[in-house]
């Protein structure tokens, strides 16, 4: 066999390996879940009205859940994440890690495995978000089947970048408590931008803060996308800072992860 063939075994083994963690110990899951679900259902139901009446100037909750849904897809991907940074660190403390050295496996599939696995657990996460959205009214019905193609990769693209981020914050962890708080910055990044608000509706001071990120990017070319709002130069940025995070987050990963054992 080929070494590009025993990577990909070894990588499906380990991905395999973290799947079945997610269904033995499902706990982690449902509680980043439900974190984005409990905001959806609260800021359309208790403050959708407000929120929409200033924004739009009409007190319409269903034009205020179609502006939220795509911050909180955003949101629910960055909580996701979280949990693969819990995850790596608890390999790295628990001993297992050190046996895989010992063992005739790729190197990188270990990390792969991890990764391949936060992606999907994302973007089936953000499918239930969705679910629940759609359950409450919120309808795409102008987004082309194109769009959609490009609003899922879009999110696909995000949960590898952020992954490869969260797991490199797992990687230099002591612990996997503080793996969770290293890791926190991915879920409160998304309240900080413009999933709640416009960015021209904050005060002055805070809008580069928000407009600099790199998820308002994202949110904003999701929306376009799914609601045919004006995209311009958010979508190349969306794609920049995607780019740049996966590469940044590999290379970090990669290099705590090939130090020699302490």
């Amino acid at each position: 066999m080929s070494s590009l063939t025993l990577a990909a075994r070894d990588s499906a083994t380990m991905l395999r390996r973290n799947l079945l963690h997610v269904r033995r110990y499902p706990s982690m899951t449902l509680n980043l879940l439900l974190t984005p679900v409990v905001l959806l259902l609260l800021f359309v139901y208790v403050f959708g009205d407000v929120m929409s009446a200033g924004i739009a100037g009409g007190a319409d909750r269903s034009a205020y859940l179609a502006y939220l849904v795509p911050g909180i897809m955003l949101l629910t991907i960055g909580g996701t994440t979280i949990g693969s940074a819990v995850s790596v660190a608890m390999d790295m403390t628990e001993g297992i890690i050190a046996r895989f050295r010992t063992m005739a496996i790729h190197r990188g599939s270990v990390l792969v495995g991890h990764v391949a696995g936060s992606v999907l657990q994302c973007m089936m996460s953000v499918v239930v978000v969705g679910a629940v959205a759609v359950a409450i009214g919120f309808r795409a019905t102008d987004a082309t089947a194109l769009e959609w193609l490009a609003a899922a990769g879009l999110l696909a693209l995000v949960s590898l970048a952020l992954t490869w981020v969260a797991v490199g914050m797992g990687l230099t962890s002591p612990n996997a408590e503080a793996a969770g708080n290293n890791a926190l910055p991915l879920m409160v990044l998304p309240l900080l931008s413009s999933a709640f608000v416009p960015v021209d509706a904050m005060p002055g001071w805070f809008q580069p803060v928000a407009r600099y990120q790199p998820f308002t990017p994202a949110i904003e070319t999701l929306r376009g996308l799914l609601l045919g709002t004006e995209i311009g130069h958010n979508g190349w940025l969306a794609v920049a800072w995607c780019l740049a995070l996966a590469a940044l987050g590999y290379t970090w990963s990669k290099s705590l992860f090939n130090r020699p054992p302490k």
